[in-house]
């Protein structure tokens, strides 16, 4: 099948040079404006992948401010499209502006042709990589992981497996892992997964409320039980019947409440504060904790007795730390989300920013990485968030003791960093590592690495 015919506008207002840079293109299809309207009108009629756009247009042919105007309106219209920026007015301000808005490239008159073309030719080779990775990327996104989960470690792709596998039972299931692991996210998805999808998935977070009132959210209330229970109100327990129940943070719970909760579990009903009638429900639950359950079963502050039947599957998740390459590719995932909905123009990260978030240790885990990006999305002055805009540190890396496995361990972060690079494009990937195709394959395999 013959590949389409790739289109370069140019927008050059010097009928002359117009001339020349046609000609000079022989293996693309020239689009030629010579001003900012026709120049917008075959951006939206041909969307071309890459523009040369000279900023000395009319009515200001002797400044940049039409120039200036067009980029941003281009940019603002085709987010993906590679501007390649010229002009001969302050050729050093104006290219670190172009740069800062958003362009592709810079390149100062007088034209050279040949090194224009290699400018031209690499910003289609570029364009057509990220047309590729964001394919790549909205499969991941789009709820081949589960719930939507975003991620490529295989720590956490074991996780969603054995998930998924225990979905379809209907067993109580413990997540074990520290604040902001995404554990509330994999409840979500195992109800999903579930016979019980269609049934409400209700959360509650045992330690965000007060052990006065934590009876009455899990259990409900009759009208006139205590003072202030001015109607009868259904407890989460029974707002899930049917569906899930996800008690995050049951290592709260007090003791006097465990025993209340172990009944429900042993009996599958419920009694309201003030009632006198066993409610039959149909809950699954699914809990959460960030503290050491077992030393807290050990010192007596949980019932042993409660803690298997809570956990009759355990499933812990790692740190984001422990993810090798999900940083930087949930990084990207909540970079574009907050973009969109705070519509401004960042488009994605410089290499310091990337290299940063690579050797972070990440101690807040997913929470803090979205609300290092989401701060950097307001911060950033152009269209790349810094290191700077992220404010991230120095990390101090603990290595593995055994020889082989420090050198097992940089592998496999050198891959998966450089695969979260690459957005999951093979060839990017090797080329960034420095080793051919079949080499790579050959050690994905062998540490268990997906693209």
């Amino acid at each position: 099948m013959n590949q389409p015919v790739q289109k370069l506008l140019i927008v050059e207002d010097d009928v002359g040079l117009q001339r020349q840079l046609r000609w000079a293109y022989e293996g693309y299809e020239v689009l030629v404006a010579g001003d900012r309207a026709s120049a917008m009108t075959l951006l939206r009629a041909e969307e071309p992948a890459v523009v040369t756009l000279d900023l000395g247009l009319p009515p200001d042919p002797d400044g940049t401010s039409e120039g200036f105007a067009t980029l941003a309106e281009m940019l603002a219209l085709k987010p993906d499209l590679k501007v390649i920026v010229a002009s001969g007015h302050g050729a050093h301000a104006s290219a670190l502006r172009a740069i800062a808005d958003g362009a592709y490239d810079f390149y100062a008159k007088p034209i050279d042709i040949d090194a224009l073309g290699l400018i031209v030719a690499r910003a289609f080779y570029v364009h057509a990589l990220e047309a590729e990775n964001q394919r790549l990327a909205a499969r991941v996104e789009g709820g081949t992981s589960l719930g939507g989960l975003v991620t490529a470690s295989p720590e956490m792709l074991k996780v969603t497996r054995t998930i998924e596998r225990v979905a379809a039972a209907d067993v109580s299931v413990m997540l074990l892992g520290a604040s902001g692991t995404g554990k509330e996210v994999l409840a979500r998805g195992l109800h999903d997964a579930s016979p019980r999808q269609k049934g409400a998935f209700v959360a509650i977070n045992c330690a965000a409320i007060p052990e006065t009132l934590l009876e009455s959210e899990l259990f409900g209330h009759e009208k006139g039980a205590f003072t202030g229970a001015i109607k009868t109100t259904e407890g989460k327990i029974e707002q899930a019947s049917g569906g899930t129940l996800f008690l995050d943070e049951i290592g709260d719970v007090p003791l006097a409440l465990q025993v209340k909760l172990l009944r429900f579990l042993q009996e599958r009903v419920v009694e309201r504060i003030g009632g006198r009638k066993a409610i039959a429900v149909d809950t699954r639950i699914v809990c959460a904790t960030h503290q050491d359950i077992d030393a807290m079963v050990a010192q007596g502050r949980f019932r042993e007795d409660l803690y298997y039947r809570l956990a009759e599957i355990v499933v812990r998740i790692p740190g984001l730390a422990e993810r090798a390459g999900d940083a930087v590719l949930l990084a990207r995932h909540f970079l574009r989300h907050h973009a969109e909905a705070m519509k401004v123009g960042v488009k994605g990260f410089a290499p310091d920013a990337v290299t940063a978030i690579e050797g972070w240790n990440w101690p807040g885990n997913v929470r803090e990485l979205e609300n290092r990006v989401k701060r950097a999305v307001i911060m950033a002055d152009g269209a790349r968030v810094t290191a700077v805009d992220l404010d991230l540190g120095e990390r101090d890396a603990a290595l593995p003791i055994n020889l082989r496995a420090v050198r097992e361990a940089a592998d496999r972060g050198a891959i998966a960093q450089a695969l979260a690079r690459a957005e999951g494009n093979i060839s990017g990937t090797a080329r960034l590592l420095g080793i051919s195709r079949p080499t790579l394959y050959d050690l994905m395999k062998n540490y268990g690495l997906q693209p």
